[in-house]
């Protein structure tokens, strides 16, 4: 099963995610896909690959990423290679644009994991990252699209602590685990 993570910016996906990761890591059920993305590695957030514009065409060329997408003037990539995770019964987890979730719905078996948080809670966190002024960081929470219709949808709240939502987040993959194992 693939568990696409999203959420309004500020929800605190990375957090959540980077505690599931640790906590999840000799769990051999569980495989956290790296995002390709046409950023800097030292630019902040995730841990991802950075890909130049050109290396990131040729790869998509290739048919090198099972879903990519564009957002915020960069691009994004998952790896084909979740594929063969995916075929052989592994929860892959992959933070993903909803502009997607349609696409990955009709190709692999999909849950979506919507993390989000309070309007105000979200305005604190993007303010304190400071990757971008406070025009950016109103128009990224003016952004907002809703999710296509039809998914399988769970919902973890992120208004707590950090460990809090990462229990949250751990209890709703370890459903996604016993879903998958059907």
């Amino acid at each position: 099963m693939l568990v696409a993570v999203v959420g309004p910016s500020g929800a605190g996906k990375d957090t959540l995610m980077d505690a599931a990761r640790a906590r999840l890591a000799d769990d051999t059920r569980f495989i956290f896909a790296r995002r390709v993305i046409t950023r800097p590695a030292d630019a902040g957030g995730e841990a991802h690959e950075p890909e130049t514009e050109a290396g990131f065409a040729v790869r998509l060329a290739a048919g090198g990423f099972a879903l990519h997408w564009q957002a915020h003037g960069l691009l994004y990539g998952i790896p084909r290679s979740i594929e063969a995770d995916l075929a052989a019964k592994r929860v892959v987890i992959a933070n993903l644009s909803r502009g997607v979730l349609a696409e990955a719905a009709m190709r692999y078996p999909l849950r979506v994991l919507l993390i989000t948080a309070p309007i105000a809670l979200r305005a604190a966190r993007l303010t304190a990252r400071g990757r971008e002024d406070a025009a950016d960081v109103a128009a990224r929470l003016a952004r907002e699209a809703p999710l296509p219709g039809g998914l399988d949808v769970a919902t973890v709240m992120n208004d707590a602590t950090p460990a809090e939502g990462a229990a949250r987040v751990l209890a709703e993959l370890s459903r996604a685990a016993e879903d998958a194992g059907r």
